[in-house]
């Protein structure tokens, strides 16, 4: 060309450099190419206006997919848009590799963007060859892609903002790893570093509490939410000459300042500082904006998290009691695990109330030092759950000190929640109808005497002295809130001295898929082979359940967790006045069988089997099960009186006595007699005088008593 010649013009330069021009306006759809972009894109070489759908005909599925997010990364940041793109051809054979570079813009009132651009082949590798797909779609891309699902699957994972640090200060990504990284909040109208690594300790200082007018890139990525790439120490120097002696000394030759936006909030600004030279492709862009917007929400939901655990374990703190002085010849244990979703609190409690020395009932005399024990659990694991768990605990508490009997707690209490919850109205939203089950137990420490009522709540527990466990079966009622005017039978038993009482709520029985029957097994093991005192034996009832605890309330609570959990444990002490006492081994249980109740003799059965769980001869148990059920059905038949069963197994293993005893009021004495063989009674005698030891008939002042004995065999004779 002479010197003062004309120009050519610029779209013959740009053929003769064989590169074709476009523009695409996303408002209309329309992408009108020049020949030479035509012809790169397998089309015949002649400018044309085409839709978004013939050219996307055109390009790989991936790589259009890539375009749209290169588009916005750079419209956000005023950078280019550079990307790498294959061309397909009819058969979806790929023709071609070109890159594309382009300046989007962003028209906010047509919600559009507008390109104008450059396509160019790549001309190493050859295009459609191997080596070209690889260069396009090969390790690097491979590599980005497994790295974001691990980073994306790692800050999903953590639960607290110092797991959230660990996890990008751990992060390496393909091709260029940070070696030094910053987490930047905002406190009002400064700056706050969260977290650092790849800095010695003390070496935050100068950025701590920094005023978000001041020029530092963290400070004005918070401000106006666009990222701040700076590839040189120069770039440093010249656009932010103010801080650079802050950043100077740690020897850093490129950094990347980008803003940690959740829910369209700006939050605070990600640091990832490099020891060599990183030029920010487009492709390093989009993975530093990936981590940051993933970060984001992953410091967003660590930091809800932990508000709600903070404001949940004050909550708990406040709603839960302690189990107050301790009780002369008494331990106990209790230990609260809420369920694991939502707030750390729920339905589910448990109390101990002292009462008043007097009693409202008249004739007996004063008992000092008696209290209740109280363990319920209101439907639902919500914060609703936990109000009227609230509500109803006080008014418990209010009832018990009046001084009220156990079934007039209970009633009372049912009434005040039935009142609370349904406001005296019915309603036809079954989430608006709550429940609550209960067990409230008046205990007197100096005889061990327990008056129990139930509301719908499972039966107590009983751990003998040698290790026996023992359902207690009590009456009871309907939950509380199910009617405003509920009757609840109470139940009187004696915890002996070396025995242990254990009430729970249904979580610790049905957690990890189990029914009632098969968490009572699990249940039953863990307490039957127990060693150690009443606060070690807590914590095995809920770590057999859950695991190893990791948190305290009134003792551990644990992570893994499906249903709420309460459990309380009662011991009574094997001391008398003057230090330990040698008590007799003896198992002892007690059972009421009512008229109206004749469903409690397979009750009795299961007790009496329960009690005999390690006798060395199976046909004397299956014996003493069928004497039993005979002994209880006559009094049900011939009176109209209830019975009363009384078993106990005495002595040391091997030669141990069996006594059962059922008593009743009525004023028959029971005589042998002689049925016919197609006779439907009249053998329960002549069946006790063949299958037991010892038998005998006692007259009462009131009533009589019916007994038999069995005497174990020898260990060595047992089948």
């Amino acid at each position: 060309m002479r010197t003062g010649e004309p120009l050519p013009a610029v779209g013959d330069v740009l053929a003769a450099l064989a590169t074709g021009l476009w523009h695409w306006d996303t408002s209309t759809g329309l992408v009108a190419v020049d020949a030479e972009a035509a012809r790169l894109l397998g089309l015949p070489a002649e400018a044309v206006t085409l839709t978004e759908a013939q050219v996307r005909a055109r390009l790989h599925p991936v790589d259009w997919n890539e375009i749209t997010g290169v588009v916005r990364l750079a419209a956000s940041e005023g950078t280019l848009a550079e990307v790498r793109v294959r061309i397909m051809d009819e058969q979806g054979r790929i023709i071609r590799v070109v890159r594309s570079r382009s300046r989007p813009t962003f028209d906010a009132r047509k919600k559009a963007y507008e390109l104008t651009g450059t396509l160019q082949e790549v001309a190493e590798p050859t295009p459609g060859s191997p080596a070209a797909r690889s260069a396009v779609t090969g390790d690097w891309r491979r590599s980005r892609e497994a790295f974001l699902l691990d980073a994306g699957r790692a800050l999903a994972e953590a639960r607290s903002t110092a797991e959230v640090l660990r996890v990008a200060a751990g992060l390496s990504m393909p091709g260029f790893s940070p070696d030094g990284l910053a987490v930047f909040g905002v406190e009002g109208d400064r700056l706050s570093v969260i977290g650092h690594h790849g800095q010695r300790p003390g070496d935050e200082a100068p950025f701590v509490h920094m005023a978000l007018d001041t020029d530092y890139p963290a400070a004005e990525v918070v401000r106006t939410g666009r990222a701040v790439y700076l590839s040189s120490p120069e770039e440093y120097r010249a656009r932010y000459p103010l801080t650079w002696p802050l950043a100077e000394h740690f020897h850093r030759r490129s950094w990347a300042y980008l803003p940690l936006t959740a829910s369209g909030r700006t939050m605070g600004a990600w640091m990832a500082a490099f020891t060599y030279p990183v030029a920010f492709t487009p492709d390093e862009r989009s993975v530093l904006t990936t981590v940051a917007r993933m970060l984001a929400q992953a410091l967003s939901r660590a930091g809800t998290a932990e508000t709600e655990r903070e404001l949940s374990e004050g909550l708990q703190r406040s709603m839960m009691p302690t189990l107050g002085p301790e009780v002369p010849g008494m331990d106990l244990a209790a230990r609260y695990v809420p369920t694991g979703g939502g707030l750390q609190v729920g339905g589910d409690w448990y109390d101990m109330i002292p009462l008043p020395g007097g009693t409202s009932r008249s004739r007996e005399k004063s008992r000092p030092g008696r209290f209740a024990l109280v363990i319920g659990d209101v439907q639902g694991h919500d914060v609703r759950a936990a109000g009227l768990m609230g509500q109803l605990r006080i008014a418990l508490r209010a009832y018990a000190s009046e001084g009220h009997r156990p079934d007039a707690v209970l009633s009372r209490a049912s009434r005040f929640l039935h009142g609370i919850v349904n406001d005296g109205a019915p309603t036809d939203d079954p989430a608006d109808l709550r429940f609550a089950t209960c067990l409230y137990a008046e205990v007197d420490p100096r005889t061990g005497v327990l008056e129990v009522a139930r509301a719908g709540h499972p039966d107590p527990v009983i751990r003998m002295k040698d290790g026996t466990v023992l359902q207690r079966p009590t009456a009871g009622g309907l939950p509380l809130g199910v009617d405003p005017d509920p009757d609840y039978p109470t139940t009187r038993f004696t915890l002996e001295a070396g025995e242990t009482m254990m009430v729970c709520t249904d979580g610790l029985i049905e957690t990890g898929g189990h029914d009632l029957d098969t968490g009572w097994q699990r249940i039953r093991a863990i307490l039957e082979r127990h060693e150690g005192d009443t606060e070690e034996l807590a914590d095995a009832l809920v770590q057999g359940v859950h695991g190893p605890s990791s948190h305290y309330t009134t003792g551990p609570l644990v992570d893994r967790r499906e249903d709420d959990i309460a459990v309380l444990l009662l011991s009574r002490r094997c001391e008398g006045h003057g230090g330990t006492v040698s008590l007799p081994e003896v198992r002892r249980t007690l059972l009421t069988v009512a008229q109206a109740e004749p469903e409690r003799v397979a009750v009795a059965r299961q007790q009496l089997r329960q009690l005999l769980h390690d006798w060395s001869s199976e046909e004397q148990v299956d014996s003493a099960v069928l004497l039993v059920s005979e002994m209880l059905t006559n009094v049900l038949v011939h009176t109209d009186t209830d019975a009363l069963l009384l078993a106990e197994v005495s002595g040391e293993r091997g030669e141990r006595r069996m006594r059962v005893e059922v008593t009743d009021a009525g004023d028959d004495l029971p005589h042998k007699r002689r049925p016919g063989e197609l006779a439907s009674s009249g053998r329960g005698l002549i069946l006790i005088e063949l299958l037991a030891d010892a038998w005998g008939v006692e007259p009462r002042g009131v009533g009589k008593s019916i007994w038999f004995e069995l005497y174990e065999p020898p260990w060595e004779t047992k089948r």
